[in-house]
């Protein structure tokens, strides 16, 4: 599975992590995020991500 980084920020998502604080399982697919789902960061929408 492919990560994601913010263009704001530069935080990444790993696919095999997850982010577990925000109640998002290892193994979930960017594309299977919620679309509510933001940046842990700095909080941009999904749709500031792209591929890494």
């Amino acid at each position: 599975m492919e990560k994601y980084v913010c263009g704001p920020c530069g935080y990444v998502y790993d696919p095999a992590e997850g982010d577990p604080d925000n109640g998002i399982a290892a193994g979930t697919a960017f594309a299977d995020l919620p679309e509510d789902w933001c940046c842990p960061l700095c909080g941009a929408p999904k749709s500031e991500f792209d591929p890494a």
